[in-house]
């Protein structure tokens, strides 16, 4: 077996308790792609990336993430079903027993660091079960230096053991797999589950309450790129929204695909090193910058291959959740190193199953507010069981799972910041068109690219209200033309040739915001409460 490190130096685990295991130190990605063949724990695809399965789980699991109560966050955390509080004492004793699960064990052990800005820079100690998780960490987390390992000293420490499973009567968790953060200690411990984005998301969620309650920035769940006059557009949207593919864009440089601070200096710097990329239906001809991405070195998760290791993007058997890690670097058109400045655009981006909001629309700063709390997208037909018919699903911020703090917080931070900045916001429906799914088409994504670059480019500036048409249920202006996209497009209600279908599913959509938002009346002011859409009146 490869055991050679990149690294001459030697570590120790004794601080965190392991004595006895087998150390691998910061193997390369191609010594861990071997290491993960050679135990039969993944085979080379025919493109030259590894491929695993992740196992039981094939995605996040929220109800099992925790964090611990204790004085650093029974303040400030905002308790309930995404933060679910953790004993201290529970921690503690669960953590003595992986410790204990992994002290005989033959360890992968990977030191880097999460966000690009030198000031913000935290170092982190990643001790893995697998080989594959290890190589995922060196793909997603940002790489140091030989210099840098040399005087590397880690602050927070990730133990990820898939193999041990917890007792949930014994242990305090909700069933055998857990995620849990402890800020004290910081740790973030993860066992019983193989799932990869475990690992960043755990990082994901302590810097989304470390930066905004230390050092005043906004953490975002987002991609970011750089046009060539230095303008930084932001994305922000749930997964299968297109945030990897819309900022993957061959005229601009990618600062990153998933996590990002923006500053007080209006600087916007990516938290990883990587992209964790959906590659559902992924083509080379749609998306062929992420399908180049998918070479040795890349890791695809729960992909279903035939025997000569040809990948079937379509096939969903395993889970719709296939997905693709790879270093930032194997994209050609990257932003070095991946910091932004000049914030210019934002774009919300939403997968509309409705089939009623507009393709684009521009959005006035209440309305702005309104939909960053509401963070919305909709559940088709077969992402999860019992779903038959589409269904709003709303995610605060974008990515309320991974937020400690009340969204109200990071709301307020990113209206004081689009005001600050002058940028202009963008509610972009990558969804539905002509109906609901099942009755109408996905929006083509060459439509969706045209909308996008006029409005970068400016084209789409609310600067002629001629040009625009005030959407009657949810009050966004959308525009009446756009370059290369036909002008019926633009009008979702066009689109349906029925009006009486269209309006009462638009409002039918419009109470779920409305009801959904109750939850966060109380700390909105009334000019964001207005930002929402009309009562029911058809």
């Amino acid at each position: 077996m490869a055991t050679r490190s990149q690294s001459t130096k030697t570590i120790s685990l004794a601080n965190i308790g392991i004595a006895d295991a087998k150390i691998h130190y910061q193997l390369s990605s191609g010594e861990l792609h071997a290491v993960t063949i050679e135990k039969g724990m993944g085979v080379a695809s025919s493109l030259g990336a590894l491929a695993i399965h992740t196992g039981e789980f094939t995605g996040r699991s929220p109800m099992d993430r925790f964090i611990v109560k204790d004085a650093i966050t029974q303040d400030k955390v905002w308790w309930g079903d995404i933060n679910i509080p953790f004993e201290n004492e529970k921690f503690d004793a669960l953590y003595d027993k992986v410790i204990a699960y992994l002290n005989d064990k033959e360890l992968f052990v990977r030191d880097a660091y999460a966000c690009a800005e030198e000031d913000y820079k935290l170092n982190i100690r990643v001790v893995n079960e697998y080989p594959w998780s290890n190589m995922f960490a060196y793909n997603m987390f940002l790489r140091p230096t030989p210099e840098q390992l040399d005087v590397f000293e880690p602050e927070w420490t990730v133990i990820n053991a898939p193999g041990f499973m917890a007792d949930a009567e014994v242990d305090g968790t909700r069933q055998h797999n857990f995620a849990i953060l402890n800020f004290s200690r910081k740790i973030a411990l993860i066992g019983g589950t193989g799932y990869t984005g475990e690992i960043k998301k755990g990082i994901f969620s302590a810097l989304n309450f470390i930066l905004p309650v230390y050092r005043n920035t906004l953490p975002m769940h987002c991609s970011a790129n750089v046009g060539e006059d230095g303008d930084t557009a932001i994305f922000f949207g749930l997964s299968g929204t297109g945030k990897t593919t819309l900022s993957t864009d061959p005229t601009r440089k990618l600062i990153g695909d998933d996590e990002h601070g923006w500053t007080q200096k209006n600087t916007v710097f990516n938290f990883e090193g990587g992209c964790y990329a959906k590659v559902i239906n992924l083509s080379q001809d749609n998306e062929p910058e992420i399908y180049g991405a998918i070479k040795k070195g890349a890791i695809l998760e729960n992909v279903i291959m035939d025997k000569d290791g040809h990948v079937d993007f379509g096939d969903t058997s395993i889970t719709q959740n296939t997905r693709v890690s790879y270093p930032i670097y194997h994209i050609d058109n990257i932003q070095e190193p991946s910091i932004g400045e000049n914030v210019k655009n934002v774009f919300f981006l939403t997968a509309d199953a409705f089939g009623v909001l507009p393709p684009i629309s521009k959005l006035t700063p209440a309305q702005a507010a309104y939909h960053f709390i509401s963070g919305y997208t909709a559940k088709v037909a077969g992402t999860e069981a019992g779903v038959v018919e589409p269904q709003p699903s709303f995610s605060a911020c974008f990515g309320a799972p991974f937020m400690p703090l009340h969204p109200a917080k990071y709301a307020e931070m990113l209206s004081k910041k689009m005001i600050a900045s002058g940028v202009d916001v963008w509610l972009v429906n990558t969804g539905w068109t002509g109906g609901p799914y099942g009755v109408g088409t996905r929006m083509k994504l060459k439509y969706t690219r045209a909308m996008i670059s006029a409005a970068l480019s400016g084209k789409l500036g609310l600067y002629n209200y001629d040009n625009y048409h005030i959407h009657s249920v949810f009050g966004v202006a959308q525009p009446r033309e756009c370059p290369g996209v036909p002008t019926k497009v633009l009008s979702p209600r066009a689109t349906w040739n029925d009006d009486e279908a269209y309006y009462k599913t638009a409002f039918k959509l419009s109470n779920a915001f409305r009801e959904n938002f109750k939850k966060f009346e109380a700390h909105a002011n009334e000019e964001i409460r207005r930002g929402g859409p009309q009562r029911y009146a058809f």
